[in-house]
């Protein structure tokens, strides 16, 4: 029977490049001295300072902003969709922003919803008079500019045609 030969282990000698990989790594590896900045005295001061405004004063104004602007998105989309419950919308979400946001899911949910019962009561499920403000004036002007016509016109036929108003 011709058997396969035992598997000798052997120690294979270290190549020069492994020696090298491993020296290289190893200075790199080795502490440097460190350094707290890469800036020294007055330049150093004045990035401290401009790093200290803007962590102290800009960014919770800028949180602050962002923070209202989602919470009265509700209120927008509940104008923009003619919803018919837009101010009880816009009054959660001002108490919202009083209670934290905690509120605001459920705005943000009835701004979405369809106004069911709003429908059954008044046959129809928008408002129409939202969105339609200087329509509004537009149409007010032209029916009061009707109705002076109209009041001249029944004065022409109430007066006697004879003369004397």
């Amino acid at each position: 029977m011709n058997a396969a030969p035992p598997l000798i282990l052997t120690a294979r000698p270290w190549s020069r490049l492994a020696i090298v990989r491993l020296t290289l790594l190893g200075a790199a590896l080795l502490p440097q001295s460190a350094h707290a900045s890469l800036f020294h005295g007055e330049t150093l001061d004045a990035i401290a300072n401009g790093i200290s405004w803007v962590a102290i004063v800009i960014a919770p104004i800028i949180g602050i902003g962002i923070f209202w602007l989602v919470h009265i998105l509700p209120e927008k989309i509940a104008e923009k969709k003619k919803h018919p419950q837009t101010k009880a919308i816009q009054c959660l979400c001002l108490l919202s922003l009083c209670f934290g946001g905690l509120l605001w899911p459920l705005a943000w949910l009835w701004a979405y919803s369809k106004p069911v019962l709003h429908k059954l009561a008044y046959g129809t499920d928008v408002d129409e008079t939202i969105g339609h403000h200087g329509e509004d004036e537009k149409e007010d002007n032209s029916e009061v500019e009707r109705l002076r016509a109209r009041v001249v016109e029944l004065e022409t036929e109430l007066r006697p045609r004879g003369g004397k108003a």
